[in-house]
């Protein structure tokens, strides 16, 4: 009889995204870890754990390509938002708000967690920080 070796278990990948609380005035640096699947060649990109911030409902996702001034963004960003606040309108995010200095057309409401794409065709992800603030702010503002 040969000794089969047990079935391997997926890795998680752990990267950094910004978590924007509704009730916090700044943004937060959090671990998020994404499960793989398949490979990086099939072109699969792994699906990030986020739920465990969403509790209202299934997070909704918005990927971000473009930054300032229209320019095309070398990490896109990938936003994922709770539906219902947004829809219901509260509560308002705090920090959101103030990275947008109250000039928003329309406050966003409710939890947001991004991630930064490693590349333009979206495979995996990268760890995200403030300088993807700039972009983010542009979004926000440009939102109706």
């Amino acid at each position: 009889m040969i000794a089969m070796p047990p079935p391997a278990q997926e890795q998680l990948i752990t990267v950094t995204a910004m978590f924007f609380s509704p009730e916090e005035d700044r943004s937060q640096i959090i671990s998020v870890q994404c499960c793989p699947r398949g490979t990086v060649s099939q072109g699969i990109c792994p699906t990030p754990l986020v739920q465990n911030y969403f509790a209202e409902s299934v997070p909704n996702t918005i990927i971000l390509t473009q930054g300032l001034n229209g320019e095309a963004l070398r990490y896109p960003l990938h936003i994922w938002y709770c539906p219902i606040a947004l829809q219901r309108g509260s509560p308002v995010n705090r920090g959101i708000n103030r990275i947008t200095s109250s000039a928003a057309g329309k406050p966003w409401c409710g939890p947001v967690i991004v991630l930064k794409f490693n590349g333009s065709r979206r495979h995996g992800y990268t760890d995200a920080g403030s300088n993807d603030l700039p972009a983010l702010s542009a979004y926000f503002l440009s939102y109706k």
